[in-house]
C-alpha cells in the first residue's frame, strides 16, 4: 500500500479522498491555486503545494506542476478525483514515465473511452447496445448535417471529448442545425481543446441510468449496481439515486453484464461508470464510459456499505478486488442532491460570491454531507460552483425521500443564490415521489418546481409577509436598545393618528410584485395581523426565533424556516420552498426607460461572439451576444424590440462581473 499520495484536485472531492486516505494511514499532499490558499482541502492534507494562479489552465490543468509537486513531496501516487486531469491520457502517461502511480485506469483505457466516437466503435464490436448515430472521422459540416438527416430529427450533437453537458446541443429541426453546431463546437473547443462532434438520435423520454464497475489487474471485474441520474438541467445531473427505481432483477443483471463487458473490452482497471439511456420499453443503449470516479458515487457507497475510494487505492496498489459479484448486495435506497451556487429561475445561471452563512444539516448514518467549503469561503468564478453534495439513505425509497426533503429544509446558506429551494421543491413534488423519471422531467414539471401558481401565492405570501414584519420588529427593538427606546421613531407598529395601523408594501415572487397590505389589530399577546393577498384575507400571528418562524394563520399553526441570502429570502414550508424579496420603492421611472439602457455581465467571463450589428433592429428575446463564464456559454438576449446602439467589447475580450456590455435602445 502507498505511504503518501497526492490529490490532484480541489473542493469536495479532494476532501473526500483525503478522509479515506487518512483512515487508511496514508499521508496526503494537496495542491492549490492562488484562489484556494485558505481552502478546506489544503488545511485537511498533511502537506500542500502551490501550483499557480486561479484559472485552471494555470494551475490544476498544469500536468508538469502536478508531477513536480509529487517529486518535491515524495508522493508515490496521484489521485486525480474527477474533472481537471482525471481523464487526461497524456497526464496518466506522464505519471507512468515518472514512476508515479496514476490512481485510475491504464492510459490505453482512457484513450479508448476519451473519444465518444471511438468508444462507440469499440462498444459496438463488443456487442454493447448503441444509440443510432454517426461517430466517424469526417467532421465536415455537410457530412454531419447529412448524418442528422439520415438519423432523423430530433438529434443530439455531442462533443467527442466532452462531458458534463458541455459541447452538447439538441437540434429539433434542420433549420437549427448550423447555429447549434457552431455553438457546440465553440464550447467543446474551449472546454476540451477538441471541437469534433458526434450525432445521435435523440430519444424523446429516456432515463439516464449508469452502472458502477470495478476491475483489478488480475482479471476480476464486478458491477456495483446502478444509479438513476435522469433529473438534469443543461444536460447536467441534479439529483441521483441508487438503486434506479423500477429496475427488475433481470434488467439489472443485463445492464450490469453489459457494463462489465464494456470494461473488459478495454482491459479496464479501477473505478469506472458505464452510462446508458434506458427507453420506456426496457431497451438500453450505451452512451459513454467515464474512466474515473463519478460525482454521484456516494449513493452507491450508501447502498453497498463500501468505500469506493478505498477500493481505488487498493486496486491501484496491485491488490485484488475485495469482493466478488455474488458477495455484493443492495441495502436500502439513497439520494444525492447537488447543491450549487446558481439561479434556477434564470436558466440555472451559475453564481459566485461569499458564503456569509453556511449551516448544513446534522450528519448521521442517514445523512452525509460532502463539501469542500466553510462559512466565509468564496465560490470562485474559476471553478464549478458546487457547494456540497447532500446524500441521504434509508431502508426504502419513500423513507429516503422524506429524509432528503428534511435535510434540504435544514440546509442554510446565505450570501449568494443557490438551488436549495429548487431542490426542495423537486424532492417534494408528487411526480418525483412516484418515480416518473426521464431526462425531460424539469422542463415538464416547471410549475411544480418553481411554485409560482396562484394557490401557492395565497398560501405562502402571508407567511412571507409575517416573517418580514417580525424581522423588521426585531431590528427595531435592537435599534431601540442602542438608542432611545421611548422614541416614536423606534417603533414598527405602523401607528397612524385616527387611522388603522396599516403596513403597505409589495413582495416580489418569481419576478412579480404582489401588493400585500397588512392591518395590525390589538396589542401585546392579543396582537394579530390581517394580511390580504388578492381577494382573500387571513388573520396571522407568530414569533421569530433565528431562522425559524412559528406562525398561526387562521388557526393553522406551523413552523417554517426562512433563510436570507443576497437580498432575497427562501421560505421552506411543507408545500415546498419559495423565494421572495421585498419590493424596492417605485420612484416613478418610465417603463421604457427601464428597457432602454445598459446590460451588465452577470459574472466575469469572455465574450465569445457578437450576434447582431449595431443599429440593426432586433426582436424581443433575440440573442445579442454570447459570453462564456464558469465553463458554460450564456446568451444575452433583447428584453424587447429595439436596437443595440453600441457594443463595448469585441469577441475574445475578457469582462469583469458587473461590467457594462452594450447599450440597448427600446423601440418606441
Amino acid at each position: 500500500m502507498f505511504r503518501k499520495i497526492l490529490v490532484a484536485n480541489r473542493g469536495e472531492i479532494a476532501c473526500r479522498v483525503i478522509r479515506t486516505a487518512r483512515r487508511m494511514g496514508i499521508a496526503t499532499v494537496a495542491v492549490y491555486s492562488d484562489v484556494d490558499r485558505e481552502a478546506l482541502h489544503v488545511s485537511m492534507a498533511d502537506e500542500a503545494v502551490h501550483i499557480g494562479a486561479g484559472p485552471p489552465r494555470e494551475s490544476y490543468l498544469c500536468a508538469e506542476r502536478i508531477i513536480e509537486a509529487c517529486r518535491r513531496t515524495g508522493a508515490e501516487a496521484v489521485h486525480p478525483g474527477y474533472g481537471f486531469l482525471s481523464e487526461n491520457a497524456e497526464f496518466s502517461n506522464e505519471c507512468k514515465n515518472n514512476q508515479i502511480v496514476f490512481i485510475g485506469p491504464p492510459t490505453s483505457a482512457i484513450e479508448a473511452m476519451g473519444s465518444k466516437s471511438a468508444a462507440k466503435t469499440i462498444m459496438g464490436a463488443a456487442a454493447v447496445p448503441l444509440v443510432p448515430g454517426y461517430h466517424e472521422a469526417d467532421q465536415s459540416e455537410d457530412r454531419l448535417k447529412r448524418a442528422a438527416a439520415d438519423i432523423g430529427y430530433p438529434v443530439l450533437l455531442k462533443a467527442v471529448a466532452g462531458g458534463g453537458g458541455k459541447g452538447m446541443r439538441l437540434v429539433e429541426a434542420e433549420a437549427e442545425f448550423d447555429e447549434a453546431l457552431a455553438a457546440a463546437r465553440r464550447e467543446a473547443a474551449s472546454a476540451f481543446g477538441n471541437d469534433d462532434m458526434l450525432v445521435e438520435k435523440y430519444l424523446e423520454r429516456p432515463r439516464h441510468v449508469e452502472v458502477q464497475v470495478f476491475c483489478d489487474r488480475h482479471g476480476n471485474a464486478v458491477y456495483l449496481f446502478e444509479r438513476d441520474c435522469s433529473v438534469q438541467r443543461r444536460h447536467q445531473k441534479v439529483i441521483e439515486e441508487a438503486p434506479a427505481p423500477g429496475i427488475t432483477p433481470d434488467l439489472r443483471a443485463q445492464m450490469g453484464a453489459a457494463a462489465v463487458q464494456a470494461a473488459l473490452a478495454i482491459d479496464y482497471e479501477g473505478a469506472g461508470t458505464v452510462e446508458f439511456l434506458l427507453d420506456a420499453d426496457g431497451s438500453f443503449y450505451f452512451m459513454e464510459m467515464n474512466t474515473r470516479l463519478q460525482v454521484e458515487h456516494p449513493v452507491t457507497e450508501m447502498i453497498t456499505g463500501l468505500d469506493l475510494v478505498e477500493w481505488q487505492l487498493r486496486v491501484a496498489a496491485g491488490e485484488k478486488l475485495p469482493l466478488a459479484q455474488d458477495q455484493l448486495q443492495i441495502n436500502g435506497h439513497a439520494f444525492e442532491a447537488r447543491i450549487y451556487a446558481e439561479d434556477p429561475e434564470n436558466d440555472f445561471l451559475p453564481a459566485s460570491g461569499t458564503l456569509t452563512y453556511l449551516q448544513p444539516p446534522r450528519e448521521s448514518r442517514h445523512v452525509r454531507v460532502d463539501t469542500g467549503v466553510l462559512q466565509g469561503d468564496e465560490v470562485s468564478v474559476y471553478y464549478d460552483p458546487m457547494i456540497a453534495k447532500l446524500v441521504v439513505w434509508d431502508e426504502s425509497r419513500e423513507r429516503a425521500l422524506v429524509r432528503l426533503a428534511s435535510a434540504l429544509a435544514d440546509y442554510r446558506v446565505s450570501g449568494l443564490r443557490t438551488n436549495l429551494s429548487f431542490l426542495y421543491n423537486l424532492a417534494t413534488c408528487p411526480p418525483f415521489a412516484r418515480a416518473e423519471l426521464d431526462t425531460g422531467f424539469i422542463a415538464r414539471h416547471r410549475d411544480l418546481l418553481f411554485h409560482d401558481s396562484a394557490e401557492d401565492r395565497v398560501q405562502d405570501l402571508p407567511l412571507a409577509s409575517l416573517y418580514l414584519l417580525l424581522r423588521m420588529e426585531q431590528a427595531t427593538r435592537a435599534r431601540a436598545g442602542e438608542a432611545d427606546p421611548g422614541s416614536p421613531w423606534n417603533t414598527s407598529n405602523a401607528w397612524r393618528l385616527n387611522q388603522p395601523a396599516v403596513h403597505t408594501g409589495a413582495i416580489v415572487l418569481n419576478g412579480v410584485a404582489h401588493d400585500v397590505p397588512v392591518v395590525e389589530i390589538g396589542s401585546g399577546e392579543r396582537r394579530r395581523f390581517r394580511i390580504t393577498v388578492g381577494d382573500k384575507s387571513v388573520m396571522a400571528a407568530g414569533r421569530l426565533e433565528g431562522n425559524e418562524l412559528y406562525a398561526d394563520i387562521d388557526g393553522y399553526r406551523q413552523r417554517v424556516a426562512v433563510v436570507p441570502h443576497d437580498g432575497r429570502f427562501t421560505l421552506f414550508s411543507q408545500r415546498g420552498a419559495m423565494q421572495f424579496a421585498l419590493a424596492q420603492p417605485d420612484f416613478g421611472e418610465d417603463s421604457a426607460d427601464l428597457i432602454a439602457g445598459a446590460f451588465f455581465a452577470p459574472m466575469p467571463g469572455v465574450i465569445v461572439k457578437l450576434l447582431v450589428e449595431p443599429g440593426v433592429a432586433v426582436e424581443r428575446d433575440q440573442p445579442l451576444l454570447i459570453m462564456e463564464a464558469m465553463k458554460m456559454e450564456h446568451r444575452i438576449c433583447a428584453p424587447a424590440a429595439g436596437t443595440v446602439s453600441e457594443f463595448y467589447f469585441a469577441a475574445g475580450d475578457s469582462v469583469g462581473g458587473g461590467e457594462e456590455l452594450l447599450r440597448f435602445d427600446g423601440a418606441g
